[in-house]
């Protein structure tokens, strides 16, 4: 008696059908293959759009930090480590990058805080809870333009409700965008504003994932609210606060758009941040490469923090 292979297609049968015409199933091999196939079809678009418009231009970047490469055209004459070298000896470069630092501290402790706080307010069951998650949260869904026209307006000088608030209390009236150390202060109160109901909605929504028998089991212990917010609520929050602390220091690093607005444009040596130098360098004074070299050093820079970071949430975690 002959023995058919099951490893394969009888013979005389079509591929995929036995020598009846009935459909066989593909092989292990076959279905890998097409697995990996259909995998590519969906992965290609954006593996495509990854390379041209992320790995390409950080590549094409670091080969201008290179050059002396203008804005105009001229140059692109390969200079080594020159622009390196210039950075790091750059008094402007160094300001800008404290300032930056400066407002990133100013500015991430209060969003964590009075996010927590707002939150854990409308947690507790406030009437009209709408209106309070509408009012904390809408600042954040404005575009910068309008959130730095409207700041403008508050700190003027001679009609902003700032200066109002301070002749009401007997202080003296401030040039909010126009002193030295207090500008980048006024840019800190506006992004603060600005910003805060997206850590709010984040505070909001992991309050309302503990669990309700957490506070009852501890309601019955005898604990009250201060209690239960130390040892229950505070500590469930830590992921969702290492969260906010790794997003927030990331986005008040990069400082650019509600600086430039308030300022117009021209901000003074101490509220100028290490973006808009960035943006000066190369666009203002047409110093592609040397700009570049700038925008890099300033990578290695929020790297060093972001690994910083992870590394102590992660022992923090590892910890507990």
């Amino acid at each position: 008696m002959a023995v058919r292979s099951a490893a394969g297609p009888e013979p005389g049968a079509a591929p995929g059908e036995d020598s009846k015409g009935r459909r066989t199933s593909p092989t292990r091999g076959q279905a890998s293959r097409r697995g990996q196939l259909v995998a590519w079809a969906f992965l290609g678009p954006f593996m495509v759009a990854f390379l041209l418009f992320v790995i390409w231009p950080l590549i094409h970047g670091i080969y201008l930090s290179l050059t002396d490469q203008s804005l105009t055209g001229a140059g692109g004459s390969f200079i080594g480590l020159g622009n390196y070298s210039e950075a790091l000896s750059d008094p402007v470069m160094w300001t800008s990058i404290g300032n930056t630092v400066w407002f990133t501290l100013i500015t991430t402790v209060p969003l964590v805080l009075l996010a927590l706080i707002m939150a854990l307010l409308v947690n507790t069951g406030l009437p009209g809870q709408w209106l309070w998650r509408l009012s904390f949260f809408m600042p954040f869904l404005l575009a910068s333009t309008v959130i730095s026209q409207i700041w403008v307006w508050i700190f003027n000088p001679q009609i902003g409700a700032a200066n109002e608030i301070l002749s009401a209390v007997g202080l003296e009236p401030i040039a909010w965008l126009q002193t030295a150390n207090v500008d980048l202060i006024s840019i800190a109160i506006a992004t603060i504003w600005w910003t805060v109901g997206f850590n709010f909605l984040l505070y909001l929504a992991a309050l309302q994932n503990i669990p309700t028998l957490q506070y009852e089991a501890a309601a019955v212990d005898g604990a009250g609210p201060w209690r239960q917010l130390f040892s229950i609520t505070i500590p469930q929050l830590g992921p969702v606060t290492g969260v906010i602390l790794v997003l927030q220091m990331l986005a008040s690093l990069k400082l650019f758009d509600q600086a430039y607005q308030m300022m117009e444009g021209g901000s003074s040596e101490t509220s100028r941040p290490i973006v808009q130098y960035i943006f000066e360098a190369g666009f203002v004074g047409y110093r592609f490469g040397y700009a570049s070299a700038i925008s890099y050093i300033f990578f290695v820079l929020i790297l060093i923090v972001g690994i910083f970071q992870m590394v102590v949430l992660r022992n923090r975690k590892g910890s507990s």
